[in-house]
């Protein structure tokens, strides 16, 4: 489940909502556009989904994606949701508000950028992490990259 969601809301879903929303306009590769969803799905769904996970069950990140066993690690990975879910409701509020589309953007882009950077220093990541790892120095590529083609 956890390759479905990643693979939907950081590729899949964005392509097809740009290609639906450029049907009549054309330019389905137009920077704008692509903010626009991307920031919606990866930074609004995928961090909003990944926030609630986080702060109902917290265990699933600390044991599985990080392979961290103690119990005291669920207090920071419940901290983790909420910031998670902040951060995603603006990115799904972005939809809504387009003026905030850079700014969620720009704030995906740095949260997935030192998130990846993180994974890269755990020495003991498992493939769930590496796939993380991967994904998230991606979107903050492309976020970030769209944070300044639009500026």
């Amino acid at each position: 489940m956890y390759y479905a969601v990643v693979a939907a809301t950081l590729l899949v879903l964005p392509v097809l909502s740009m290609l639906f929303d450029a049907r009549g306009g054309g330019h389905w590769l137009d920077p704008v556009l692509a903010a626009k969803w991307f920031t919606f799905w990866a930074v609004g769904v995928r961090l909003f989904l990944a926030g609630i996970r986080q702060s109902l069950q917290p265990r699933y990140t600390a044991n599985t994606l990080l392979g961290i066993k103690s119990e005291e690690s669920l207090v920071l990975v419940r901290e983790l949701g909420f910031a998670n879910l902040a951060m995603g409701t603006i990115g799904l509020l972005s939809l809504l508000r387009p003026g905030w589309v850079t700014v969620a953007a720009l704030a995906g882009g740095i949260y997935y950028g030192l998130a990846g950077i993180g994974h890269i220093f755990h020495n003991t990541r498992n493939r769930l992490e590496n796939v993380a790892m991967v994904t998230d120095l991606l979107i903050a590529v492309l976020l970030l990259c769209l944070v300044f083609a639009i500026r």
